[in-house]
């Protein structure tokens, strides 16, 4: 890998592609042939679903994009949930089932993170990225289609990592460079002043965490915060169902998962833990009767 050769103009609050210098966009059911750009202020094409949330909607058939976010816990469970609320044994997946809520963009279930930011810059065309991909890819002896797993989420964390250390260095560079020359602005103050607010404004600040994406909405009113709502990448990532049954990825990357030992079953751990979950988790293995036959909890 190389650092950019092009010298990048500092941009405090920029957002753009550019100047994040990651791969944006969308890819919709492995389809490497085109990649959907993303508004992050359109209604349409983000919003967040409940009905399988322990949150409440004033129609959970629908989803509300974050502006128009609501945050009210409605902790119930299933009729066919086995347990009691401060001891779940088993629960209902045809009801509610998680703190998470349901992000979706224009009705996709999406995955975020380093896999998902090497698979868009890997069909971008994007030089460096492919050239790690394609010889991971031969050394490894497998087809593109392994991107999709366990094993290829977990070498794009590797991959990025060394990408990251590497524009570091560059960063770094130019920091100290324009401290010699006396600049050590951190950000772009020109509207920190609430004087110079409008009376209703709102917002969103985006950047891709190493867990994923990470966008915070916001809506200001007469100086005040009037709504705040974020969406974490473990919220995008384990989201539980939505108003149309589609499941998310932490779901999604499990199905068919050969399991070897069921008292020990490190193939379901080992492909959560490839997505960095940004939550404690417990996996409990059932039979086809409903019968428990193991227990791992992790932390």
């Amino acid at each position: 890998m190389s650092s950019p050769n092009v010298d990048i103009p500092d941009r405090a609050n920029d957002y753009s592609a550019s100047n994040l210098m990651m791969p944006r966009g969308a890819i919709i059911n492995g389809n490497l042939k085109e990649v959907y750009p993303v508004d992050l202020r359109d209604p349409e094409e983000i919003q967040e679903f409940v009905p399988h949330a322990w949150y409440k909607y004033p129609d959970e058939s629908k989803g509300l994009h974050p502006w128009d976010g609501i945050t009210e816990p409605n902790y119930e469970l299933g009729p066919n949930a086995k347990g009691t609320r401060t001891h779940i044994e088993e629960i209902d997946e045809g009801a509610k089932y998680s703190w998470i809520k349901a992000p979706r963009w224009k009705g996709y279930a999406m995955e975020v993170g380093p896999l998902a930011r090497y698979i868009i810059g890997y069909a971008q065309g994007n030089e460096g990225i492919t050239e790690q991909i394609n010889f991971v890819l031969k050394t490894l002896a497998v087809p593109v289609d392994a991107l999709f797993s366990t094993l290829g989420r977990t070498a794009a964390r590797a991959l990025e990592a060394d990408w990251a250390s590497d524009q570091m260095r560059y960063f770094i560079d130019k920091l100290m460079a324009n401290i010699k020359a006396g600049d050590s602005t951190t950000a772009n103050v020109d509207n920190w002043d609430p004087a110079t607010w409008p009376t209703e404004a709102k917002g969103v600040g985006f950047t891709e965490a190493p867990r994923g994406a990470l966008g915070h909405w916001i809506r200001i009113k007469d100086t005040r915060i009037d709504n705040y709502q974020c969406v974490v990448p473990t919220t995008w990532n384990g989201s539980p169902r939505d108003s149309q049954g589609n499941i998310g990825a932490f779901e999604a990357s499990l199905m068919n998962t050969k399991v070897a030992r069921k008292e020990e079953p490190v193939e379901i751990l080992r492909t959560l833990h490839s997505f960095d979950p940004c939550l404690a988790c417990s996996t409990h293995i059932m039979s086809e009767e409903g019968e428990e036959l193991a227990r791992i909890k992790v932390r």
